[in-house]
């Protein structure tokens, strides 16, 4: 067995109030305390297991877990939501970015195809407004409804290069 003592000094007392006399520190002033230390041996002691107790901690670990699925799932579809409205905000945002390049671009078609731009283009490289043989106008209305056309080999006119 383990022991312990305990001296009591005077610097564990309380200050000197102006006695005439006072003890030299470190001086013993009392009765030694004695302190023994017991070892306990629980080995031998038994947990009685209880069927009620334990049903219960079942019944509401199940239910905790239950709840906490719950909860997951309304928090995972919460933010699910969140996710998608900013999703969502972002494609409109990125929608309307592309059909304002749509607008740039075909105003840019329209004024690249406007004749009065190219007719001047094309005299300063040399070229010459087509005569009247030289047009043929093509049928846009023949292939509306998107049936198979066939072939024509008719009005083909062939031009030798060697003169």
């Amino acid at each position: 067995m383990a022991a312990g003592v305990l001296y009591p000094t005077l610097t564990m007392s309380e200050p000197n109030t102006g006695q005439q006399n006072p003890q030299p520190v470190g001086m013993f002033i009392g009765t030694p305390e004695i302190y023994f230390a017991k070892r306990i041996d629980n080995s031998r002691v038994l947990k009685i297991v209880d069927p009620k107790r334990r049903r219960e901690l079942a019944t509401f670990s199940v239910m905790l877990g239950i709840l906490l699925m719950l909860t997951m799932t309304y928090v995972w579809q919460h933010f699910s939501a969140i996710e998608y409205g900013y999703r969502i905000e972002q494609l409109k945002s990125q929608r309307e970015a592309i059909m304002e390049s749509n607008r740039a671009l075909n105003l840019e078609v329209s004024s690249l195809r406007d004749l009065s731009r190219i007719d001047p283009l094309a005299r300063q490289m040399g070229l010459q407004p087509p005569t009247a043989g030289q047009i043929e106008v093509m049928d846009s209305n023949v292939n509306d409804s998107g049936a198979p056309v066939m072939a024509k080999a008719t009005g083909i006119m062939v031009v030798s290069a060697v003169q």
